[in-house]
């Protein structure tokens, strides 16, 4: 079985999450900085080869209402440079993850600091969680 690598795409940095090699389990696994859409695919992509992953999920920011915005696009656009570098690509529906790992960090005692350095790798697991929860 092949394990997947969770993505939550922000505009500053890059939440990771992997799976588990059954493909069952997402746990948290780095948090990159952003440069540009083909140098973070191609490193994404070397860290996902490593792990074993050949498979990305990425959320997919879509408004409360169910619409694609702007945000649909620029993760679109980052799906292609990591198609491009290599990398498989499926999305999941990512509305309120942000709000719901907030609220797991605040549930863990996680506030502050502590919680902004792993905010976007916690969306990442909840990400690939949903996706791996309905394979």
């Amino acid at each position: 079985m092949t394990r997947y690598l969770g993505i939550d795409l922000g505009s500053r940095r890059i939440g990771l999450a992997i799976s588990d090699a059954k493909g069952v389990i997402a746990t948290p696994f780095m948090t990159l900085n952003r440069s540009s859409d083909e140098q973070d695919a191609r490193a994404i992509t070397e860290l996902a080869h490593a792990e074993g992953a050949t498979t990305a999920v990425l959320g997919m920011p879509f408004k409360l209402d169910g619409t694609r915005g702007e945000a649909a696009v620029v993760v679109e656009d980052f799906a292609s440079a990591l198609r491009a570098a290599g990398m498989r690509v499926r999305f999941v529906d990512e509305r309120l993850t942000t709000a719901e790992a907030q609220k797991q960090l605040k549930a863990r005692g996680m506030k502050g600091r502590k919680a902004r350095e792993v905010i976007d790798k916690t969306a990442a697991t909840i990400i690939l969680q949903a996706f791996l929860d309905t394979k």
